[in-house]
Parts: structure tokens; sequence; C-alpha cells
């Protein structure tokens, strides 16, 4: 059974990868459209996707002129299969190539990506295939990273719990991270050079506020 929510189970959109993939837009009806032959059969492939992420499909018999349905079922049989298959591949492709993981679901983890998007413009990058929950932010002008964003263990950070943390290392001045580390609202940083950053788990230990000027901090020091 083709299932749409587990490809697109945990993904965000990014909408300005759907016109390079090949969708055309619908300005009418703010959706995207994509349509394609399905290999082995005339049957027409269509997805749509709102601007919201809202998805949708439909696979048109044009012999019968109405919608084939039997890919979304248990049905069995040489023909039903290749449909699910290249239904299934075509979803996969538009999954891997036009959404990125949507990992980060805490309140701060969001408010601080927000604000992030708005004053720099910058999304998240998943450069790891293996490691889909840790991402980074860069600066577009020289490409240095000031923020790494990641969920671990918390235990990891010397706390005694398991319980996993969603977490953001922060660029600092090695002069300041003696005074700053405090192991409880501020670390040393997970998985980075501990002379330039530290660790805040993102659960409003840290204040959002405070945070926003923290990474301000961190976008400058990336600058050099």
């Amino acid at each position: 059974m083709a299932d749409i929510t587990e490809i697109f189970d945990h993904k965000k959109l990014v909408k300005e990868k759907l016109i390079p993939f090949g969708f055309e837009i619908n300005p009418d009806q703010h959706f995207y459209y994509y349509q394609k032959i399905l290999p082995g059969s005339d049957f027409v492939f269509t997805i749509q996707i709102t601007e919201q992420g809202s998805i949708t499909t439909e696979v048109m018999d044009p012999v019968l002129n109405e919608p084939y349905i039997l890919h979304l079922t248990k049905a069995v049989g040489g023909f039903v299969g290749n449909v699910r298959e290249q239904y299934k591949k075509i979803l996969s492709e538009i999954a891997e190539n036009c959404f990125i993981p949507d990992v980060f679901q805490n309140p701060q983890s969001k408010q601080i990506l927000a604000y992030i998007a708005e004053t720099y413009g910058d999304e998240l990058e998943f450069l790891w295939k293996k490691f889909d929950d840790n991402a980074i932010l860069r600066r577009k002008d020289n490409q240095k990273w000031y923020a790494v964003l990641m969920t671990i263990s918390k235990r990891k950070l010397g706390i005694h719990s398991d319980q996993i943390a969603e977490i953001i290392d922060l660029r600092i001045q090695p002069e300041q991270i003696k005074s700053l580390i405090d192991h409880q609202s501020y670390f040393p940083g997970w998985h980075m050079n501990k002379k330039n950053w530290y660790t805040v788990i993102l659960d409003h230990s840290v204040p959002t506020e405070e945070l926003c000027r923290r990474i301000d901090q961190s976008y400058l020091l990336a600058k050099k």
C-alpha cells in the first residue's frame, strides 16, 4: 500500500525547489502541480502541493477517463504492483529533492528558526544523510557556519538523563567561553571546538530573546 504520509512524514516543503524539479504553478488557486506518465502504463500521475505543503495525488486511467485507485489498496498483481512502485518512486524523488527534514519540533526551536529566516533569510541545511537530525546554518557571503542544530541525549552534555534534547551550537570569542559555561544553561560545544563554540538546550532554559542576541553575535563572528 502506497502511503503518502509515510513518505513525507517529518519533512518540510522548500517551495523554491519545486519549479526546478519540474513543477508548474497555478497562480489562481495557489498550488503547484506536476504531471508524469507512469512507466509501464499510460496512466497519468498528478501531484498538487499547496504553498502550505498540503499534498494531493491522482493517477488517471486515460482509457476509462477516471481515477485509478488500486495502487492505494492491498490489491496484488503485476500491473498494479508496477503502478504502485512507480507511484512511490516519483513521490520519493519529490520528497528527496523538494523537501527537507522537519526534525526540530520544540517550540523554542521553531521560534529561533523563524527568527533566523526572517532576519537572515537562512534555512537549515542537512548535510549528512546518515545523520538527518543534524543541520547547520551558514552565512551566504562566505559559507561559514554560525549555528549547528542537533538532537542528542542529555547525558552527552553531562546531565543524568537519557531524554533526547534539541540543541544549538553557537560561536563565541575564546576569552568569553570560561565565564559563560555553567553546565546548566550553557554547555561546552557539543561535537565542535570547545574553545570557540558552546551549546544551549532549546527548552527555554535560555530565554528566546537572549538566545536570538547570541545568534546575532555568532553570525558576526562567522564573518571573520
